[in-house]
């Protein structure tokens, strides 16, 4: 280094500079990382070579400052700035680093989740954090299954989950834990909490996005709908809102998960209701028949988590 240390001396010497910019390259010049890759590539660079990258050097020293000290007006935050040789011209990339590359990749998972009206922590739900116990792990096993069939097979039919059981077993939560699982894969998920699902759907009626919404959902690669019959519902969403969302999906082949607190059993009795009180059983049949194509039931039994 005492060689490269006097080429560098030289190189400030010899322009007639002011002082403000001799003490510019003097500081760059002294930087351990610019004085190691001179040494490094000492036989390719020339005196002139080194002059004329200086503003590219000046920001390499002045840029790992702000990247050491987590200053986030840097050029490009979460990236690190290194020196690279261009030519016989000294330049400055910006690699990311490996936590840029961890939010990244976060935020590509989070992305293949599709959440509707749902809460915040179901959202952050993962497998690893389900809590087992002996009334929750059939659930949990067959999700598994599910999550490693459809792996294996993406474009083939697997029937999803019917989860049933009291209010606040764990039912919403490990469908986000299944959704964060396949969105870890690749695989992309809506989740949509039916009850608010159905206001909206009436409110789109007034503006014309029906068609939209329900294609968006009808269409969705893997869908999650939770709750179903949390609420009574019209006839009107439960044949032209629910039944085509099933219909559709039951064509398709596409992988349909529900919750319930109601088994299949009791939903069909709930949906052969409508909140006028017509009793119309053929036609909850009929959304049963799609909704036991699609999935098969599973209890998960357990307190309720949401107390306290």
């Amino acid at each position: 280094m005492e060689d490269v240390g006097k080429e560098l001396n030289r190189i400030i010497r010899s322009r007639g500079v002011d002082g403000r910019y001799r003490q510019m390259m003097e500081e760059v010049l002294a930087d351990p990382d610019v004085r190691q890759f001179i040494e490094e590539h000492k036989e390719k660079l020339t005196q002139e070579d080194i002059e004329k990258s200086f503003a590219k050097l000046y920001e390499f020293v002045q840029e790992k400052k702000k990247f050491l000290a987590s200053d986030p007006t840097m050029i490009a935050p979460g990236y690190e700035p290194q020196l690279s040789l261009n030519f016989h011209f000294i330049d400055v990339t910006y690699v990311p680093t490996d936590e840029l590359l961890r939010l990244k990749r976060e935020e590509e998972i989070r992305n293949r989740v599709n959440s509707l009206d749902m809460p915040k922590d179901i959202r952050k739900a993962s497998i690893r954090t389900f809590e087992v116990t002996s009334g929750r792990s059939e659930a949990l096993e067959a999700s598994l299954d599910f999550i490693n069939q459809y792996e294996g097979s993406p474009k083939s039919f697997h029937k999803a989950l019917y989860l049933v059981g009291t209010f606040g077993v764990g039912k919403t939560y490990l469908l986000g834990a299944v959704a964060h699982e396949l969105a870890v894969k690749g695989f992309e998920t809506t989740l949509l909490h039916f009850p608010t699902f159905a206001g909206e759907m009436k409110q789109a009626i007034s503006n014309d996005k029906v068609g939209p919404k329900l294609n968006e959902v009808k269409r969705a690669p893997i869908l999650m709908i939770d709750d179903i019959g949390a609420d009574s519902m019209s006839a009107w969403i439960r044949d032209e809102v629910l039944g085509v969302i099933l219909q559709h999906r039951m064509q398709e082949e596409l992988p349909t998960f529900f919750s319930s607190n109601f088994n299949m059993d009791e939903l069909e009795e709930h949906l052969s209701v409508t909140q006028r009180g017509d009793e119309e059983p053929l036609k909850a049949k009929r959304i049963m028949e799609r909704i036991r194509y699609l999935s098969k039931e599973i209890f998960v039994i357990g307190e309720n988590r949401r107390n306290g």
